[in-house]
């Protein structure tokens, strides 16, 4: 009886320890963690919109962002469309301030499938390489930005730049560069299937052996303006990160049918399985417009919604001691620091919410407190 007593404990315990249930990140209530955010910390630039920014840590102890920026003379949208750049900004500590540094990613020759935008980087460090995910896209029109009010959502610049989204890689011995860039994406669209019109907004887990998971936003074509489908989440693999990606399942793991419409998702792994941050379109996930939820995945295909949906809002805490809801706040992503999570990063905008009524942007950085 003693050593059937014995193998029942030994076998809960096994249970116990292999459930997902028990793994503090399945658990987590991210709206407990979020900390003060200092004001002056964070990344801006004058003449600019920024947006979007991913961070690493690099050999020399410092702590490298790359930003999405383009000319405050072109509209905040779809002005990042034609013109988006990739630059480099460094700090002593993850929260910053960052200095600019240079431009990691610049324009180059419209023939190139990034050759007008590169937009959404997502850095990490895998053995020697830096390993930068991002958007690309581009148009044959040189006189956009020299003709910024005709840069307009609907306009022929937005239509044929939102049609060109699609997802590369490039990489780097230095997250000074120079960065080593493809002639073609890494994933392309496909006819007859939910990312026939668009990939995009990479969110990426490199494995230690080099091999990728990746969910991305994607779009259908659709036979009448606009165009396309409501945004959609997809997954992908890859047994290296520099490629061939195979998209892993014929639907995608998020849409208006499934869960919700998210955006902006950030992705990473831990032994319990995989974790996403993302933005909810609509609220009907996390209670909350435009606020952010968390869902968890043991393989990274199949996909549950946390406990606690509702990982964040608009609001952030200053370390003035005022409490702001911004007029956007997207672009979460993640920094892990030996393997834990420490610090999200977003991209924020001033004014009453709505893309159109803010006059600055920047990116800022909230410490994650333990639970």
């Amino acid at each position: 009886m003693k050593k059937i007593t014995l193998l029942l404990i030994c076998i809960a315990n096994l249970v116990t320890q292999a459930s997902p249930a028990e793994s503090s990140d399945w658990d987590m209530n991210f709206k407990d963690r979020l900390g003060v955010v200092p004001v002056d910390g964070g990344f801006k630039q004058d003449g600019y919109w920024v947006w979007g920014s991913s961070i690493v840590k690099g050999d020399d102890g410092k702590y490298h962002m790359y930003v999405s920026r383009w000319p405050k003379t072109l509209k905040f949208h779809p002005g990042w469309m034609v013109a988006s750049e990739i630059v480099h900004a460094v700090s002593d500590t993850a929260v910053g301030p960052y200095e600019f540094s240079d431009v990691a990613l610049g324009q180059r020759h419209p023939q190139y499938w990034d050759g007008q935008s590169c937009h959404n980087p997502k850095v990490f460090k895998h053995g020697d390489t830096y390993v930068l995910f991002y958007m690309g896209s581009t148009h044959p029109f040189e006189d956009g930005v020299d003709n910024p009010e005709e840069v307009t959502l609907g306009s022929k610049y937005s239509i044929v730049g939102r049609s060109n989204k699609r997802i590369g890689v490039a990489t780097s011995k230095s997250p000074y560069g120079p960065w080593k860039r493809m002639d073609a994406p890494v994933l392309d669209t496909k006819p007859n299937t939910f990312y026939s019109f668009l990939t995009s907004n990479p969110t990426p887990v490199i494995h230690e052996d080099g091999s990728v998971l990746l969910i991305f936003k994607s779009r259908k074509y659709e036979d009448a303006f606009p165009y396309h489908s409501d945004m959609m989440l997809g997954v992908a693999k890859a047994p290296h990160y520099t490629g061939p990606y195979t998209v892993a399942m014929d639907e995608p793991i998020f849409s208006d049918t499934r869960f919700g419409v998210v955006e902006d998702p950030y992705l990473w792994k831990d032994d319990s399985g995989y974790h996403m941050l993302a933005k909810d379109m609509r609220g009907v996930i996390g209670g909350k417009h435009h606020g952010g939820i968390v869902a968890h995945s043991k393989e990274g295909l199949n996909w549950e919604i946390g406990k606690h949906p509702l990982a964040y809002t608009r609001s952030i805490k200053w370390d003035d001691g005022t409490e702001v809801e911004m007029g956007q706040l997207e672009r979460v992503q993640g920094l892990l620091e030996d393997g834990k999570l420490t610090h999200l990063s977003f991209a924020v905008m001033d004014g009453p919410g709505g893309f159109g009524n803010g006059k600055n942007t920047w990116n800022i950085v909230v410490p994650l407190v333990e639970e």
